[in-house]
């Protein structure tokens, strides 16, 4: 399989017509797992209607075909307990599902109707966007500050690029889409030469030439992928604030890296984030010296790779594969008395780790973590499935043998050299999501000490780093400050 994957993605890479591509992975399960991605996303909605692509997802994955309405389509599926759900990223959209074997027929049947012959019926836009805005007003903006505060730094470092708005869009954008805009866009991208499909399990021997023949029908186009510009330059740092009523003080600083799965830096930064701040793990060194010494937050992670909905996983979904990544520190939440304080620890950690780099033993232990989480990443088949999807973008081997095998080769100096060569403190944005954002604004820019205090002894070490932490520089100026009103983000 991996020569049929590494063919297919020479000939993507040629831009010749090579699809509908195949990711097939037989086996013994009677559950049969789909994945079908289209090299398309949010990164192609038009400028004057950011959301496109999200909606025309949802319309495929939770509006109706052309014989079924979706209260049809949910009353088929209920006793094969199965659901087709949809992911929008920048360069991807993916659909998945999983069905017993007995009920392949059955449940294809209906699944093939809703990605080659949707209905495109106007109470299914309504309700649709309706549920689009309602997630960026309510749900987002309003309920989860953690997904809030990373969204508005990818939005503030890709200004005015195509990655510059939030994967469903803006309320504006959302309200000006027409059931044409929908239909043309699905005809323009949703293509034979765009849509990758990975099955797996214990499907019959001829499944396989089917789903070839039956996405034979989608439009022909080239498989030219499309030119992304640079992300515009950041000078200094920047901080973009966001006035919410919320109890405490949510943090993400970042910035843009020529980094991704394939670049000979990859690995070597892939150990140096897992030794910063692995997602959801206590041994980060952010973890243990922001909340476990000190007891100022929940959570301090570093990422890579885009990561969305961390708050409800542990691992990163699959096919969120981008040309471009930024590296981005995720601190939340702070209690305000704190804030000022725990954003200069968090820099001032990272300017150790790009000073200091790891040492022996944190390489040595970080590695072999590494080794073995990467099998958790690809524990169910369509995460499996998934990541060979990934691995065709990217022109990698199977990405579980790509990582243990460049973990072989990586030396400490490769890891101290790749953070040295891209990571830094400094031309970064910062995006705050607090209430009261003009003391902290105003504290930030006059470098005021913010000293740290404690209900329990701590030792002599610890509140002598603390005393140079107080007084660490963040050298912003005013004009690099913008406040917003959460209200008007992404509007």
């Amino acid at each position: 399989m991996r020569t049929r994957m590494l063919l297919l993605s020479s000939l993507l890479a040629c831009g010749l017509e090579a699809a509908p591509r195949l990711v097939e992975m037989p086996g013994q399960s009677p559950l049969v797992t789909l994945r079908v991605v289209f090299h398309t996303g949010a990164a192609s909605d038009p400028a004057a209607k950011p959301g496109l692509a999200h909606l025309t997802a949802s319309m495929l994955s939770r509006g109706g075909t052309k014989q079924l309405s979706y209260d049809q389509i949910v009353e088929t599926f209920f006793p094969m307990a199965v659901s087709v759900s949809a992911q929008v990223d920048k360069e991807m959209t993916t659909f998945t599902a999983a069905t017993h074997v007995d009920n392949l027929e059955a449940f294809y049947k209906v699944f093939r109707a809703m990605l080659l012959e949707p209905g495109w019926r106007p109470e299914d836009l309504k309700r649709l966007r309706d549920d689009s805005v309602n997630f960026l007003r309510v749900t987002l903006r309003g309920n989860n500050d953690e997904e809030l505060g990373k969204e508005v730094l990818y939005n503030a470092i890709y200004q005015g690029h195509p990655y510059g708005r939030h994967n469903a869009g803006t309320v504006s954008g959302l309200n000006s889409i027409t059931l044409e805009d929908l239909q043309r866009f699905y005809r323009e991208n949703y293509t034979q030469a765009r849509a990758v499909i990975g099955i797996s399990g214990g499907y019959p021997e001829t499944f396989p030439a089917r789903l070839r023949k039956d996405f034979g029908l989608l439009a022909q186009s080239k498989a030219e992928p499309p030119k992304r510009p640079q992300p515009p330059p950041i000078k200094g740092i920047r901080l973009e604030m966001i006035e919410k009523q919320t109890r405490s003080v949510a943090y993400s600083f970042g910035f843009p890296i020529d980094v991704r799965r394939g670049h000979a830096d990859f690995i070597p930064l892939l150990v140096a984030q897992s030794y910063f701040g692995q997602h959801r793990m206590s041994g980060g060194r952010l973890y243990e010296r922001m909340r476990q010494v000190r007891g100022l937050n929940y959570g301090d992670y570093a990422y890579i790779e885009y990561f969305p909905n961390g708050m409800f996983q542990l691992e990163p979904n699959p096919n969120l594969a981008r040309p471009q990544q930024i590296f981005q520190v995720w601190v939340r939440p702070v209690e305000p008395p704190t804030a000022h304080f725990a954003l200069r620890l968090a820099m001032y950690e990272l300017d150790k780790l790009v000073r200091d780099g790891l040492n022996e033993e944190q390489f040595q232990r970080t590695r072999s973590f590494l080794t073995k989480y990467v099998n958790l990443l690809m524990k169910t088949k369509s995460a499996e499935l998934g990541y060979a999807i990934d691995s065709l973008y990217y022109g990698i081997p199977e990405f579980g043998a790509y990582v243990r095998e460049g973990l072989k080769k990586t030396t400490l100096e490769d890891v101290n050299r790749a953070i040295r060569k891209h990571l830094r403190t400094d031309n970064l944005y910062i995006a705050v999501i607090a209430s009261g954002c003009e003391q902290l604004k105003k504290s930030i820019l006059e470098n005021s000490p913010s000293p740290m205090t404690y209900n329990s002894p701590k030792p002599e070490e610890l509140l002598k780093e603390d005393k140079v932490v107080e007084k660490w520089k963040l050298d912003i100026r005013p004009e690099a400050v913008r406040i917003t009103p959460v209200e008007r983000v992404f509007e």
